[in-house]
């Protein structure tokens, strides 16, 4: 699975092998609660009455696709494991040097393609009586795809590539099938899953308050002396005891809040310092992202300041994004907020780093 900056930032503070990373590794797995600071240790799961995309939605989306599809004249789309895979099959599998994936045309049946020693896994994972096309170590899996295609009519036109499709596979579609026209197929994929199902909104609203719950816990656990990865540690333990899957987390202390996505250098929280944690969790799939900045001891008239300042940009956001609105237009009002304040002009340093949502 690729790695989210979180995750990588994570990833990267375990191999410079701090001490108090290793002594919070018991925190992280729960394997010993009362190492846990109270505010984590009397979390309790609240993804219990989280309910699952069902198989009819899924159905419904494959047919939302299908009429992108004869919007855009595109005639099927080839997806690998990831994003979209999920969210039209419910399937998830591990990327690897073995092709698996599914074609969904315009018309007629899925179909599938899977390394022959995964067939029986795949099954489990797939369900139902669907087509299952496998190929042994001495065949092509992109001659199955381009049968797949063939078999369905589909030997000239459009053929939607989605966007996290390997290159090696494109390659060998395109090798095995040269008379199809190969697009982008984001109109297809973008166009479905960008607008969320009252089911989405409701998981994602769950993972957000995981982590915003997560959040006021461990920002509960601020002390004098504590390293950067201590309110990590604490922020992770918190999502995965509140049952969020997947929790990633950064922090930052005084001059390297100003780091959006952290630093290596070594922190100990001191009074008065700005305080920044970026962290999220999945709910079966559906993401959260939420950054907060405080002060841990009391602040100063400059950060009160500014942290006003910066109320007031997010307010303008909220109010210029209404139905219709382009994103560039939120941006401006939120940016314009900060820019009167003496900050920017545009992505200037000291000024605005990051556009709206940071």
């Amino acid at each position: 699975m690729p790695l989210d900056r979180r995750h990588f930032t994570g990833l990267l503070a375990g191999l410079i092998g701090t001490a108090a990373l290793r002594q919070s590794s018991s925190r992280v797995t729960g394997e010993d609660d009362c190492d846990l600071p109270e505010p984590i240790r009397s979390l309790r799961p609240i993804t219990g009455n989280a309910k699952s995309i069902t198989a009819a939605e899924r159905e419904q989306r494959v047919e939302r696709a299908r009429q992108l599809m004869s919007e855009q004249d595109i005639a099927a789309l080839v997806l690998e494991s990831g994003t979209s895979l999920y969210y039209y099959t419910g399937v998830r599998w591990g990327l690897s040097e073995r092709p698996f994936g599914v074609v969904i045309p315009r018309t007629g049946s899925l179909a599938w393609i899977c390394p022959g020693f995964e067939e029986a896994r795949a099954r489990e994972r797939i369900g139902g009586a669907a087509e299952v096309r496998v190929w042994q170590e001495d065949e092509s899996p992109y001659r199955l795809l381009a049968g797949i295609l063939r078999d369905r009519g589909i030997t000239t036109g459009r053929v939607g590539i989605e966007e996290r499709l390997r290159f090696f596979v494109f390659e060998g579609l395109r090798r095995e099938a040269p008379a199809l026209e190969y697009v982008c197929a984001d109109p297809v994929t973008a166009g479905c899953r960008m607008i969320k199902s009252p089911a989405e909104l409701a998981l994602l609203q769950i993972s957000n308050t995981v982590t915003i719950t997560a959040c006021r816990a461990a920002l509960a656990t601020l002390r004098e002396g504590m390293t950067q990865y201590d309110l990590v540690s604490s922020m992770e333990t918190a999502m995965r005891r509140l049952g969020g899957e997947d929790p990633g987390a950064l922090a930052g202390f005084g001059e390297y809040s100003a780091f959006p996505h952290g630093s290596e250098q070594p922190q100990k929280l001191r009074d008065g310092d700005i305080v920044l944690l970026d962290s999220g969790c999945t709910v079966q799939g559906y993401e959260s992202d939420i950054t907060r900045t405080t002060v841990f001891g009391k602040p100063s008239a400059r950060q009160i300041q500014v942290w006003n300042l910066e109320r007031k940009a997010q307010d303008a956001a909220f109010a210029a994004a209404t139905v219709g609105a382009t994103c560039d237009s939120v941006d401006a009002a939120a940016r314009a907020v900060i820019t009167s304040a003496g900050f920017g002009p545009d992505y200037k340093v000291p000024g605005l780093p990051h556009r709206t949502g940071h």
